[in-house]
This record gives structure tokens, sequence and C-alpha cells, in this order.
């Protein structure tokens, strides 16, 4: 093992080399206060940066005990110390050369707080996994800048980003405490008959759709004295708001009075967020998942029967596949998906639906007979999902009332404040009746059971038994196919796309094997990466991986065009 004086010195001999001797350094460095590892050195300046790891004793950095010793505490403090590393990290020179020189670069969190390989905060030790663009000028080694990265910025980082001493204790026990308030709200849920929370104070709307910080001066959420709970957290003690019920809820309005924002804040309370987001004490059923119609994705064999049947050319629906389904097939096939993928709670909004999934009104069924209509809408099954298969749904649904019928709870937002109109609506469908037939059968159906064959699985691409590539939230690459994520909205980090990306071939090498059904290998996958932590999945000691549900691991599994299943009974 080296030292700080000797990566000084053999940084300035290598200056003036050509790039491929970086590759020497590989290995250990004793610093003063930590221990720096060089895992792996980049090709080029051009080419993704070298990886570097820091292990710093807990001894020196001094954490007190309380921030760390339960789980979601220590979730807490590496997502703070993330943060305090890239803010940091930023503030250095980001080009000291050609290419990718001089970065210094850590995972760049959401809003949400997050289990990440980025930092792990254990009993003993610090961990930091980050990057480094060793420098040059052109493909020759500029030696004295990689030196005042590695040997002078890098040390004054952590002194300022990993040292207790050097933080604000307050800012991080508000972290810690914030965290571990959301998720004791979230357990009381499930007991308390409820599939989400809003507290009252809560600040709903985002700064645009492509920055999720809290919109500036935004009205702050007050909920209806009729849906007011009260639930208790171990920080901020009695938090009074909104609670949803179990059931079918219903979010009306008129256009941009905040229904499709209280819909986003619900889907988004899967996670915890940071202190100052605004939906600190918004929660949501942890296996809640939004839905939405989308043209063009493959399906293999899904049972869509419970929504569409007898379809032209007599094609199946009970072992439904396509290279390119319709709005209305590609939203039927999410919902089976997800009850697949056990979520409990489902997340709708007219706006990204299929109008003929959702809707069949009075005048259509008389001009186009049910034995011409294959597909079935989601008003005549939504009430069967949750009095057979005890799942929850809410709705977003501005434009048609015939929902009032099927709806347990429905609230009203306008101005961006709910109202429970529930009575008010009721009385609305008794007086002026649809006349609808019911299209939806007795009974929501039993799904058939999916079993992947490990075939229809490639990550190969050439000579690389792996390929994997990522490209932000909305694709990623296995071997020679891409999958499209952009309909799967609760994905919000690169390094969870880089982690499922890693967990479908984790999945395929060890628990797909053509007997297990989706949920098996789904929740196999699971256990072991809250067993082993989510380096199981890749074990390069990548610091770019962060935690995901099986409901988005299924949902990139469904996308995957190449994807084989056996279809078989219950």
């Amino acid at each position: 093992m080296g030292d700080l004086t000797s990566l000084r010195q053999q940084l300035n001999a290598l200056d003036g080399k050509g790039y491929k001797a970086y590759k020497a350094l590989q290995g250990s460095y004793q610093f003063p206060q930590f221990e720096l590892e060089i895992n792996y050195v980049q090709g080029d300046p051009f080419a993704a940066p070298s990886r570097l790891r820091i292990l710093l004793p807990q001894a020196q950095a001094e954490f007190p005990p309380d921030c760390w010793r339960s789980g979601i505490r220590a979730i807490a403090l590496a997502d703070f110390l993330t943060r305090q590393f890239d803010n940091k990290a930023r503030q250095f020179p980001s080009q000291r050369g050609s290419g990718k020189s001089g970065q210094i670069s850590i995972s760049s969190p959401s809003q949400a707080i997050l289990p990440r390989t980025a930092i792990r905060v254990m009993a003993n030790t610090v961990e930091v996994r980050f990057r480094v663009g060793l420098p040059a000028f052109g493909r020759r080694i500029a030696g004295q800048q990689a030196a005042q990265i590695l040997c002078d910025d890098l040390p004054a980082i952590v002194q300022q980003t990993l040292f207790y001493r050097h933080l604000d204790p307050q800012a991080i026990q508000q972290h810690c405490n914030t965290a571990e308030d959301a998720d004791c709200l979230r357990q009381q849920l499930v007991d308390r008959g409820l599939v989400a929370f809003i507290a009252d104070g809560a600040m709903l709307p985002r700064r645009s759709g492509i920055d999720d910080r809290p919109m500036p001066e935004g009205l702050a959420f007050e909920s209806p004295p009729d849906l007011r709970v009260s639930l208790s957290c171990p920080h901020g003690g009695q938090i009074t708001g909104m609670g949803i019920p179990q059931g079918i809820t219903l979010i009306v309005g008129g256009g941009y009075h905040g229904k499709s924002t209280l819909l986003r804040a619900i889907e988004a309370g899967i996670y915890n967020h940071i202190p100052g987001d605004g939906r600190e004490q918004v929660v949501t059923d942890g296996s809640a998942v939004k839905i939405r119609a989308e043209d063009g994705r493959s399906i293999a064999g899904v049972d869509i029967s419970p929504f569409i049947n007898h379809l032209p050319q007599g094609r199946s629906t009970p072992a439904f596949s396509t290279a390119n389904a319709s709005g209305s097939t590609s939203q039927a096939a999410s919902i089976i998906e997800a009850v697949e993928a056990q979520a409990k709670v489902l997340l709708v909004d007219e706006d990204t639906s299929a109008t003929n999934f959702m809707i069949r009104d009075r005048r259509m069924q008389a001009l186009i007979a049910k034995d011409r209509e294959p597909i079935t809408p989601f008003i005549d099954k939504v009430g069967q999902l949750h009095r057979d298969l005890d799942i929850s749904t809410v709705l977003v649904m501005g434009g048609s009332g015939d929902y009032f019928d099927a709806a347990d709870c429905i609230i009203a937002m306008e101005n961006y404040q709910p109202q429970e109109v529930t009575a008010r609506a009721k009385a609305i469908a008794a007086e002026y009746k649809t006349d609808r037939d019911p299209e939806g059968g007795e009974q929501f159906g039993q799904p058939y059971s999916r079993h992947i064959q490990p075939d229809g699985i490639d990550p190969s691409r050439g000579k690389r038994e792996v390929s994997l590539k990522v490209r932000g939230l909305n694709q990623l690459s296995l071997g020679y196919e891409d999958i499209d994520l952009s309909a799967v909205e609760q994905i919000i980090e690169t390094d969870q796309v880089q982690a499922i990306a890693a967990a479908i071939v984790y999945a395929q090498r060890h628990w797909i094997d053509g007997q297990r059904s989706v949920p098996e290998v789904l929740f196999a996958v699971a256990a072991d990466m809250e067993r082993y932590g989510l380096d199981c999945l890749d074990a390069r000691l990548q610091g770019n991986l962060a935690w995901f549900r099986p409901q988005e691991l299924a949902a990139a599994i469904n996308r995957l065009r190449s994807l084989v299943v056996n279809v078989k009974h219950v």
C-alpha cells in the first residue's frame, strides 16, 4: 500500500506520458485520515471517469451512533453526506485538460432519500464511491493537475463533507428525523385503512415538469374536515392531514386546479423526501403503481381477459402478446402486470389514459353492441379489483361523472385545495342517472400465472458477456436490446435505472429458471437486496446504484421485447 507522498511522487513522474500509464495507479493509498482506493482507471480522457473509493474510519468521522444505528437513519445520513460531497465537489474546477479531465463526481441525488451505493455509513467505516476524470492534455498525462486533484482537492472535500465536526449537527438530525418520521407514517397506513396521507401544510406543486423542487410561494395543503386524520411519528408528534381511504377514490375538479398535482404527490409518496421538499409528510402505500396508456409497447403473455376479449381474428387474450400495443391494450396489460407485482394501489390519471379503456357511455353502448366491442371499460372493473383482489384505486377524472357511482370517496380540487364531496356527487348521480349497462360481469377474474424463460433475456453484445448501458431515466440497453422506460413514472433517478439493469442480469443468472413465477423472481431479488445490499447486483463496487421496488423491476422486464414467458392457469 502506498501513501499520500508516494501517490504525489508517482503522479508527478507520470506527467507527459501516454494516458495508458495511469493504469499503474490502481491500488490502495493510506492518507493521514483515510484510505484511498483506485479501483478502475479509465482508458482515455474521453471515456467514463475512473472509479475510486474512500474508506474513512468512524474513529475519524465521529458520527454519533444515533445517526446510523437504525437502518433508515443510516440511509438518511448516507443521503445527507452524498449531497454534501456532491455540492462541494462541484465547487472545484471540472475542466483541467481534455475530455473529462478534472471532474470529481458522485451520484447526484433527487429530492428523495434512497439507499444508494455512493456512500455507506457503517459501525466502523464511512465508505465513499466516486469518480474522477484523470486529467490529460490530448492523450498525455497531466501529472501535476492529477496530483492537485487527488492529493490536495480530494482531502479538502473529505475534510469538509465527511467529518461530523465540520458539518451542521442540527441539519443531520433533521435529515435523519425526517426520513424516520416518513417511514413511521407510511407504516401506519394499512392499520388505519388508508392508501395515502397528505399532511396539512405540505407543499405539493413543483417548479416544472423537469424540476422536482417545490414551487416558490405555492399554496400550503389543507385537509378537508371530513377526511382529516391524525397520525403520530417519533419526532414530529401528532400530524394531521388528509387520509385517502382504501377503496375507490375519485379526484375531480376543473382544469389547472391541482388534480394531477395531487396525484403526482401521491405517486411520489412511495419515497421519503428531504427536508424542505414540501412532501416530507406525504406518504403512500409502498406498493402503489402509476398506470397509464403506452402506445407501441410490447406485451408478452399477459392475461388481459378481464378487460379485453373476443378480438378480431380470434386472438387469445388470456395469454396476450404483441410487439405494438394500442393505448387500451397497453393500459390493460399494465394493470395486470401491476397486480402480478403485488401492487395494492393503482394510480390513474385520465390525462394519460386511453379514453376507450376508461369509459363507454350509454349512447356508445346503444350504437356499438357489447358483442362488437372487445373492451370492457375500467369503470366496470374498478370495483371488482377492490372487492375481489383488495386493490384500491386513486383516479383523477374530470371528464366523466359516470365514475360517481363506482367511487367510495370523491375529492374535488379547487385552487389546489381539496374538498370532500362524496355525498353531493352521489346525490347528483342519483338525480342524473347514466342508464348505462354494466359490462364487467360478476367477478374480476383470476389472471394466469406467468413464468419467465431464461433464454428470452440475453445481456451479451459481441464479445462482451454483459453489456448494459443507461441513457437517463427513460432508457436502458441490455445487450442489443433497448428498453423504453419513459412511461414508468415512479423511477426518479438514473442510478435506479442502473440498478434495475444490473438486477435483470442478476435475476436471469440466479432466479429465472422457467419454473418460478414472475412475482417469485421479483421478490427473490428484493429479498437478496435487503439481505446483502445493492452490491449483490454488481460485484464491481459500483457507486451508481440506487434502491428500486419490485414493481419497477417488473416494469423493465415486461418491456423487454425479447421476453418469453410460459403461461399457466392458476
